[in-house]
């Protein structure tokens, strides 16, 4: 049985053939593009009416990380706004959940990211005298040191840590390995929640996995998606923060202390150089609106 999202989808390209009599490769660019939206909506348990301005964020920066150019990413804003405003005028939606996202003139769709004050708050939101908040910490801090994902942070295995070297084995797309540096304060947090929360949480089940949820079970990452909105909410960060913005401010930050870009590529383990250097563009854009705050003839 097709998906209402299917559907719709079906029906929005036969209006784009019907209206605008776009060519083939047109029409099948737009269906290739919402499919990968589409997929991404199943994969997450939402369809479009369901859509809002956080998600778009949320499949875009997931875009972003799986490599795709820039250009490909302006171009599925492109066919998401369509699409969006083809289901606002048919009443299928009652808000547009793409009204206030833009692709940037230079073609480079640039990910939300935080300050680094803005990244402290959240790192010690967390209280550390409780099991489960102990565990988001350690789990923050090795995920700002390291600029992992979450699928990658969660599937963190016991044997892939290694705290007296301070580094961190990850293995990352197509089984692909990298060897990540931590920093002293995230070793340190670490090794707080597996002295004092992981066997609490792991309810004396040998488990393989670093990180485990309250049930003795790997912890998934939708679950510890939710347990970082709750930190964004009591710390009072209005931005739209998604589930790899600490993976941006990790890269963001990164280059703003002067390291080089192939090192940043290495560590985020990006095949294409051209994906890494989207940071390049936030790194400088930050840096511009600091200048315009701060210079006397800003």
């Amino acid at each position: 049985m097709q998906s209402e999202s299917k559907l719709l989808i079906d029906t929005f390209i036969d209006s784009l053939w019907l209206e605008k009599n776009l060519s083939q490769n047109t029409l099948e660019s737009y269906k290739n593009d919402l499919t990968k939206f589409r997929l991404y909506l199943e994969k997450n348990n939402r369809d479009v009416h369901k859509a809002d301005h956080f998600l778009i964020l949320s499949y875009l920066s997931f875009l972003l990380d799986k490599g795709f150019s820039s250009k490909t990413i302006s171009r599925n804003i492109s066919s998401l706004k369509g699409f969006f405003k083809y289901l606002l005028n048919l009443d299928h939606i009652a808000t547009n959940p793409m009204s206030n996202i833009e692709a940037p003139k230079s073609g480079f769709f640039l990910p939300t990211t935080l300050t680094v004050e803005e990244t402290e708050l959240i790192l010690n939101s967390p209280d550390d005298t409780k099991a489960i908040e102990l565990r988001d910490k350690a789990m923050l801090f090795a995920l700002y040191a390291t600029g992992m994902r979450i699928s990658e942070l969660v599937n963190l295995a016991m044997h892939n840590i290694d705290l007296t070297r301070g580094s961190v084995q990850v293995i990352g797309k197509g089984g692909k390995e990298r060897l990540i540096p931590l920093t002293e304060r995230s070793v340190k947090i670490i090794e707080k929640y597996l002295l004092e929360s992981r066997e609490k949480l792991s309810k004396g089940k040998d488990h393989i996995n670093v990180f485990v949820s309250t049930h003795g079970k790997r912890i998934t990452r939708h679950s510890f998606w939710h347990r970082i909105k709750i930190y964004i909410n009591r710390v009072g960060i209005s931005k739209d923060v998604h589930p790899h913005t600490l993976r941006h401010a990790f890269a963001t930050h990164m280059l703003n202390n002067g390291a080089d870009l192939r090192s940043v590529q290495m560590l985020l383990g990006h095949t294409d150089l051209s994906t890494t250097q989207i940071y390049t563009h936030i790194a400088q854009t930050e840096m511009q609106n600091m200048h315009k705050k701060h210079h006397p003839r800003g």
